[in-house]
C-alpha cells in the first residue's frame, strides 16, 4: 500500500526512540520517552506553500513533536505533517 499526501502535507517516517541515554543509561521500556522530532520525508503533496519549502523525498526534518497525524503502514509508523508542521532541515 502506498500513501501520497494531498496539497501541503508531507509523509515522515519518525526517528526511532533511544532506548539509552547520551551517558550510557539504558531505559527501561516502562519509561515515558519523549517524542522524537526527527524523521526522513517519504512522500509529498504537490500543494503551493509545500513547493515554496524547497523538500525533496529522503531529507531529514524537523517537525513539530505533537504535530501531524500518526498512521501506521505495513507495521511501520509514521506521520503525516501540513506544511507548517516542518520547522528546518536537517543537513
Amino acid at each position: 500500500m502506498n500513501i501520497r499526501p494531498l496539497g501541503d502535507r508531507i509523509l515522515v517516517k519518525p526517528q526511532a526512540e533511544e532506548t539509552k541515554t547520551a551517558s550510557g543509561i539504558f531505559l527501561p521500556d516502562t519509561v515515558d520517552k519523549e517524542k522524537k522530532a526527527e524523521g526522513e520525508v517519504i512522500a509529498l503533496g504537490n500543494g503551493e506553500k509545500l513547493a515554496k519549502l524547497g523538500l525533496s523525498v529522503g531529507m531529514k526534518v524537523l517537525f513539530k513533536k505533537w504535530g501531524g497525524e500518526e498512521i501506521k503502514m505495513n507495521d511501520e509508523d509514521y506521520k503525516i505533517l501540513d506544511h507548517v508542521d516542518v520547522i528546518a532541515v536537517v543537513e
